[in-house]
């Protein structure tokens, strides 16, 4: 399996995500995530059947899409940035981790329009043990809102405001 992955990644068809491990507080797991080179060609893929449900594949195909985006704003931006992921054996888990010498954020993805208390769960337990990175919550909503205390930033607008060469997220 690691040669196939291997070939994936040579092809430029794949890349990996490694973990976050910076200072570890609590035990993490020890694979890198895969994406593939394109949320839509994971689309198109991925395949579905009557036990698959709809959200599920497009909250993983709009996770995709942020990966693009941030791995190309880490690609050809000012700073240093590394692009990571954290997840904890217990199962808590952030979608992304910017960290570079000009900045540190944890960045989670949700498909849904609304944002409850319990989606910024991971979020705020990373912020505990890392009180210097700033929480970000990118989800299919449209209002920019803060929820115990982590900014919640609607997709479009979080997309729209990568810029290279510019802080992830500016006030």
């Amino acid at each position: 399996m690691e040669g196939y992955l291997g070939i994936l990644e040579d092809l430029l068809l794949a890349w990996r995500l490694p973990v976050f491990t910076r200072k570890a507080q609590r035990a993490t797991v020890a694979h890198p995530k895969l994406f593939l080179f394109d949320a839509g060609v994971y689309r198109a893929l991925r395949p579905a059947g009557p036990l698959d449900r709809p959200q599920e594949i497009e909250g993983a195909a709009l996770e995709g899409l942020i990966a693009q985006h941030l791995r190309a704003w880490v690609a050809y931006g000012r700073s240093d940035f590394e692009l990571s992921y954290w997840r904890t054996r217990a199962g808590s888990e952030i979608d992304f981790i910017v960290y570079g010498p000009d900045g540190f954020w944890a960045v989670e993805v949700k498909n849904a329009s609304s944002v409850r208390a319990e989606d910024v769960r991971a979020l705020r337990t990373f912020r505990d043990d890392y009180p210097s990175c700033e929480p970000i919550l990118v989800y299919r909503g449209d209002e920019r809102l803060t929820v115990h205390g982590v900014r919640c930033i609607p997709a479009h607008d979080f997309l729209v405001g990568l810029r290279p060469g510019h802080d992830l997220m500016p006030g």
